[in-house]
């Protein structure tokens, strides 16, 4: 497995983490969260908008989020989505397991020493 694929998994595993956080402080459109994960990361993650509507139309199918369309002068219509109760609660739970995760890769590759016991 090349480099290339691992970043791959890496970004299907984070994709729902990455855009429930932003949506939590305001509604946005599929752009903009795009562009704001390319923007935050450095350029390091990227989602083309069209792999990233798939996933904001699940999000939405199991209530995470909902969308709605917006209409204003001088600019297309735009459907933004904002974060329901239920994906506050997603968010949260989300957050604590990727928690757990970093530190245990962190622990593995010896980013935290801890003493060993064997």
């Amino acid at each position: 497995m090349g480099a290339e694929a691992s970043d791959l998994e890496w970004k299907k595993g984070s994709a729902e983490l990455l855009i429930l956080s932003l949506l939590e402080a305001r509604p946005r459109h599929g752009y903009e969260i795009s562009k704001l994960i390319e923007l935050r990361s450095r350029g390091a993650v990227r989602y083309h908008v069209a792999s990233l509507y798939p996933l904001l139309y699940r999000l939405e199918k199991r209530g995470w989020v909902e969308g709605r369309w917006v209409e204003k002068s001088g600019q297309r219509r735009r459907r933004y989505y904002r974060l329901t109760s239920l994906g506050r609660k997603v968010l949260a739970s989300q957050r604590r397991g990727w928690q757990r995760f970093v530190e245990a890769v962190d622990r593995i590759t010896g980013r935290i020493v801890e003493v060993e016991h064997a």
